[in-house]
């Protein structure tokens, strides 16, 4: 059981002004954020243990909802309890959902982003890049040389390219399997693990669909599912989405739906944040509220309502075997949705360069800041992009 925890190094306010900058400046989806929390939190600033980012890192893949912004509120939680949280979570949340909603204004207020086709080509290569050097320092500092966790890593990894999505349940799997490994329970040592299965998650059926209430309170309902039932991250997230509002509902076309994910891959901050440039275009500023409301609201309470138990419980060699388990499993599913992103952002010589030019200066250059690569990414797709589009034309 965890013992008294010495007193912070640090003021709310420090902490909320932290967030408030990762959610301004912070690119590259839940794989960079995660990991630069790592690396400023933990490793350079040392305001919080690694046992505690281990245990957020693993209540935020156990419970569903966007990873970074779930992580971003346990780590408010570690030391502030509630309001630390809450002022966590908004401060990371804000500043892209105030950028998204001033792309959604312009993208209805002009027509369209026609130059959102060539600020994406190099953004979404450069992307990868940073998205490759997170998930590698995440993935050597998580794994140690363990046996099995490398094992569950690499399986998770290799199901996420195949699947192309993130099987939730083999999270859970992952934990118990090292669970009953590491530290079987009492009544399990004289059966033997041959005895134990695990047992898949169902799938969650929306029920948003079958209410016949005004607009905003069908976005609400749909975006309170997307939040509730969706693990990990915009990898899930985003078939998840374009199922209800482009198939289901017939919200948004598919032209208007590709260019709100390239609106959240462009801003800083969490992915998810996609769901408010969605609600504007749906309903306006209402509908980008309540889009974010009901995507957000049942992540911050699968984290805080947990939370209290698992630094109660979180020292217990069950819990802490449970944990590296889910870890493996998250990390693995992680780099496994590099190479899906790959996939769909280098396709060309151009941006296969870009990737590699970006993740090459980020693992050489140690300081060298985020923001500055995207910039430069978006500056030479607006250049490039014309180019080889009249070229394949």
């Amino acid at each position: 059981m965890r013992m008294t925890a010495p007193p912070p190094r640090y003021s709310l306010w420090q902490l909320t002004a932290y967030f408030l900058r990762l959610g301004a400046l912070g690119f590259g989806g839940p794989v960079a954020l995660v990991g630069y929390m790592h690396r400023d939190l933990v490793e350079q600033r040392a305001w919080l243990t690694e046992a505690d980012y281990k245990e957020g890192m693993a209540l935020a893949q156990m419970a569903p909802g966007p990873l970074a912004a779930q992580l971003a509120i346990y780590l408010g939680y570690v030391h502030y309890r509630v309001v630390g949280a809450t002022l966590a979570g908004i401060a990371f949340v804000i500043p892209s959902f105030l950028m998204v909603i001033a792309l959604g204004w312009a993208y209805v207020t002009f027509s369209g982003l026609q130059w959102m086709q060539s600020v994406f080509y190099g953004v979404g290569a450069a992307v990868i890049g940073i998205i490759a050097v997170s998930a590698s320092k995440l993935t050597r500092k998580s794994l140690g040389r363990d046996k099995l966790l490398w094992a569950i890593y690499l399986s998770l990894a290799a199901v996420t390219v195949i699947t192309q999505s993130e099987v939730a349940w083999l999270f859970i799997a992952a934990g118990i399997l090292v669970w009953f490994w590491r530290a079987p329970p009492a009544w399990l040592r004289w059966r033997g693990l041959s005895a134990v299965l695990p047992v898949p998650l169902a799938h969650a059926k929306g029920l948003a669909g079958f209410f016949d209430l005004a607009l905003l309170a069908r976005l609400g309902l749909f975006f309170a599912k997307a939040g509730t039932f969706v693990f990990g991250s915009g990898l899930a997230i985003v078939p998840f989405l374009y199922g209800g509002v482009v198939t289901e509902h017939h919200w948004l076309n598919d032209k208007q739906f590709v260019d709100a994910v390239a609106v959240a891959m462009i801003t800083p901050g969490p992915v998810v944040i996609t769901v408010g440039f969605i609600g504007y275009l749906v309903a306006g500023l209402p509908g980008a509220c309540v889009a974010a409301l009901g995507t957000f609201l049942p992540c911050y309470l699968f984290t805080i309502i947990p939370a209290p138990y698992f630094q109660r419980y979180g020292k217990l060699r069950g819990i802490v075997a449970f944990v590296d388990g889910i870890t493996a499993a998250a990390v693995g599913a992680i780099s496994g949705s590099v190479v899906v992103l790959a996939q769909r952002s280098i396709t060309d010589l151009p941006t296969l360069l870009l990737a590699v030019a970006a993740g090459t200066l980020l693992w050489k250059i140690k300081k060298l800041p985020e923001p500055v690569i995207v910039a430069a990414a978006a500056l030479i797709g607006l250049a490039i992009y014309p180019w080889m589009h009249a070229v394949r034309g």
